[in-house]
């Protein structure tokens, strides 16, 4: 598990001891995300969910984002690791906690992010409560971008107001990356379109 490209390129992350409270994002979906994104990080915030070892927030910052917030309730002393190997200190910050409380935290304090990525552990429902939880929230800027990665046969996307799914990719069998927008930005049809 490596940082692709930018400033902390071909940096290592280390991982949790044993694999039962993360499951790291394979570089070829990382690399396929990016590849999606592209020029749409750089000076982004960016808020990264369930984020296990900070591989997608941390690749962001590495690639030009402003600042990034990591939420995981059983990984903060591994992201304060890997952040400090990346020499993010100045632009990471680590919520240790329940995810959704620490969503409700960011919240009452008045923050809002560009750019969220959201990896709960799969076949839990937790994607779409998060979903459900941004959807109804005030956390994402008018042009945000949310990527949601889930299972590669858990595609139940909850009934949404605020959110509609712009993009969505499948990798294999195993894993899904759905992209969304506000509703009152992409506009009404509900239609997806590439980000």
């Amino acid at each position: 598990m490596r940082i692709i490209t930018g400033r902390a390129r071909g940096a290592r992350l280390r991982a949790p001891k044993g694999m039962e409270t993360t499951r790291p994002t394979s570089d070829r979906v990382k690399e396929s995300l990016y590849s999606i994104l592209g020029s749409m990080v750089a000076r982004r915030t960016v808020l990264d969910v369930f984020a296990g070892t900070g591989s997608l927030g941390l690749e962001a910052l590495s690639r030009g984002a402003k600042s990034a917030v990591f939420l995981d309730q059983s990984t903060a002393d591994v992201l304060r690791e890997n952040i400090r190997h990346c020499h993010f200190e100045q632009e990471a910050e680590v919520l240790a906690g329940d995810a959704f409380q620490s969503l409700s935290r960011l919240e009452h304090q008045g923050r809002t992010f560009d750019l969220v990525f959201c990896d709960p552990p799969y076949h839990k429902g937790l994607w779409q409560q998060a979903l459900i939880a941004f959807d109804k929230g005030c956390l994402l800027a008018e042009d945000a971008i949310l990527v949601v990665e889930h299972g590669g046969n858990d595609d139940d996307v909850p009934e949404l107001s605020a959110l509609v799914r712009v993009d969505h990719r499948r990798y294999g069998k195993t894993t899904q990356l759905s992209f969304f927008q506000k509703r009152s930005y992409v506009g009404e049809t509900g239609e997806e379109e590439p980000v």
